[in-house]
């Protein structure tokens, strides 16, 4: 069986990694072994967070159109309920922001919410 040298690409494997590590304290940042397993588990906490963000931020987009519905006298159930039955298809985010910035037009999109269970 022939000899492999590797030669550059081990290097390159090697500058990668530490350069992923880059910022790390003592050891993490310049020997390659702890650098590796630091680099390979950052890796999937971001992988796993990356996920759990979405489920975080859903959850305060609920949050904050639960205290804008309560302001309007209509619970957060009821309100995305008359949402749909009067086909107004906003998502939480987009309804969050507006609750937020334009109490207004939030105030208007409760009321339409509540004609449209009125009527159903």
């Amino acid at each position: 069986m022939p000899r492999v040298k590797r030669g550059n690409k081990r290097v390159q494997r090697r500058k990668k990694i530490l350069g992923l590590a880059k910022g790390y304290r003592l050891t993490k940042s310049k020997l390659h072994r702890s650098a590796k397993e630091s680099v390979d588990r950052a890796l999937q906490f971001s992988y796993r967070d990356r996920r759990t963000k979405k489920r975080e931020f859903r959850s305060l987009f609920i949050i904050r159109l639960g205290a804008a519905a309560r302001s309007n006298n209509i619970s957060y159930s009821r309100f995305i309920n008359g949402l749909r039955k009067a086909n107004i298809s906003l998502d939480r985010r987009v309804l969050a922001e507006i609750a937020i910035k334009d109490p207004e037009t939030f105030s208007r999109l409760a009321e339409s919410a509540k004609a449209a269970l009125a009527v159903a």
